[in-house]
């Protein structure tokens, strides 16, 4: 059945609200409709609030920018009065006592957060296949993964069971289920948008984002979740510029960077073909396509992972089952018991090899070896884009991941070939760039291409997409 919004931008639904053609409670309920219908096939949605969001859409304001549009939030961002589970056993009983602040940023714009959604456990995994809530289904093809962390997040926008969701991006989160399930993935620069009220994984790495159905709606989303926070001391101090304003002004005379390490023989060829099709689309726009090198590019996983884990091992520490989270029923006297159930039945498989790994790292004699050596080359790989820039390179262009989604539970692959999946993504973490994932066209399974571009210059990787989704459209 052909979804009645499925094809709504967040743009055209605002015209409609404004226009009054369509009321905030009835655009609500045609999404809780299609939550109610495709949910329980691809279990994008761990949960949503049907009358919490009515009686929000019942006092929304249409002229607000974002007034009556409902907005789908990751499982790990905090809103007031709703749960917080980040998909997992050890939060399954908690609900968030406050907003986090890119929450209340779009409630101030007149958005609705409605509906939960599905992800990999405390965002560690890209498959979306870690969730103590089950597995979530890539719509396009409902026996291959929608990619991960945030891939109910992707899922849902790409089925047209709400028209944009927040994800978070620690190593390519929104932008790898955004490339495998069709949508517009958007990370902006680390520190752009709070961090506060987001459950950490890797506090250097992560950022919020967003997943649209189209670029412009990414700049609309990203205007109004910007801005310095004091209750988070990472957040940046830097101006907000207007971000739609030279969204369709083309990409002539711009200079864009193509990693010689991107173009490998380990992409599928749909990927590839994806790859040479936006080099073709851009070098018709007046672009200018010039080969770069990343040396660093090979080390960026190794690197990632590392450091990564470390911080998830810090991070997640606070889950003992006494202070925070799920506390086993049956222990014996001993505290250390009590520890060790409490983690082993809270947390899934994929967190405890995490936190095993990043304990490891970190311990006496081996913090020097690997956690040092790997910040390190974390410096080494920035270095490599920031002398791209330096040489009049605008905007770098790459594949998102070197296939397309993959078939659910694929036992032939062992955790090293899922993490090296990340190739593409984690650079533009560890660097802390913005980057954007657009979906090209494609007869087969969808595939996307990424964009990076220098810090805080979003509104310029906004143009270049822009350009890549108009030449598509």
């Amino acid at each position: 059945m052909t979804p009645m919004f499925a094809k709504h931008t967040l743009s055209a639904l605002r015209q409609k609200l404004m226009n009054r053609e369509l009321s905030p409670i009835e655009l609500t309920q045609e999404y809780a409709r299609r939550m109610q219908e495709l949910n329980p096939e691809l279990n994008a949605l761990i949960s949503w609030d049907t009358e919490r969001a009515l009686q929000a859409a019942a006092q929304a304001d249409v002229n607000l920018p974002l007034g009556g549009l409902p907005i789908a939030i990751k499982d790990n961002i905090c809103c007031l009065g709703e749960p917080a589970r980040c998909a997992s056993h050890m939060l399954e009983n908690y609900v968030a006592p406050y907003d986090a602040t890119a929450i209340s940023k779009l409630r101030a714009a007149g958005a609705l957060p409605f509906g939960r959604t599905n992800m990999d456990e405390f965002a560690m995994g890209s498959a979306g296949e870690n969730s103590a809530f089950g597995v979530t289904r890539n719509p396009a093809d409902e026996n291959r993964v929608p990619g991960g962390s945030s891939s109910g997040s992707a899922a849902a926008v790409a089925a047209g069971m709400i028209p944009a969701a927040l994800g978070s991006d620690t190593g390519g989160s929104v932008r790898q289920p955004a490339s495998h399930c069709g949508v517009v993935g958007l990370k902006p620069t680390y520190g752009r948008i709070s961090r506060y009220g987001l459950v950490a994984f890797a506090s250097s790495l992560d950022q919020i984002g967003t997943l649209t159905t189209c670029v412009e709606d990414a700049a609309l989303l990203l205007q109004f979740l910007c801005g310095h926070d004091v209750m988070d001391s990472t957040s940046s101090l830097q101006p907000v510029p207007d971000f739609a304003s030279e969204l369709h002004r083309g990409v002539r005379g711009i200079r864009i960077g193509l990693p010689k390490e991107y173009v490998s023989s380990g992409n599928a060829p749909e990927v590839q073909d994806a790859l040479n099709a936006a080099v073709a689309v851009l070098e018709a726009q007046g672009a200018e396509i010039c080969e770069i090198s990343l040396p660093h590019a090979e080390a960026a996983v190794a690197s990632y992972y590392i450091i990564a884990c470390a911080e998830a091992s810090s991070n997640l520490a606070r889950y003992d089952g006494v202070r925070y989270g799920y506390r086993a029923a049956e222990t014996s006297d001993a505290p250390g018991d009590l520890y060790a159930r409490s983690r082993t039945e809270g947390f899934g498989e994929e967190v405890k090899r995490r936190i095993i790994l990043g304990t490891y790292v970190l311990s006496g004699g081996y913090y020097d070896a690997y956690y040092t050596r790997a910040q390190k080359v974390r410096a080494l790989v920035a270095r490599d884009f920031s002398q791209a820039f330096e040489r009049g390179v605008q905007l770098i262009l790459g594949p998102v991941a070197p296939t397309p989604a993959p078939k659910l539970q694929a036992k032939d692959m062992t955790p090293l070939q899922i993490y090296l999946a990340d190739i593409y993504t984690v650079p533009a973490n560890l660097a802390g760039l913005p980057a954007i994932s657009v979906p090209t066209p494609q007869s087969g399974l969808p595939v996307g291409v990424q964009l990076l571009a220098p810090h805080f210059e979003e509104a310029r990787l906004l143009q270049g997409a822009a350009a890549l989704e108009s030449a598509w459209s």
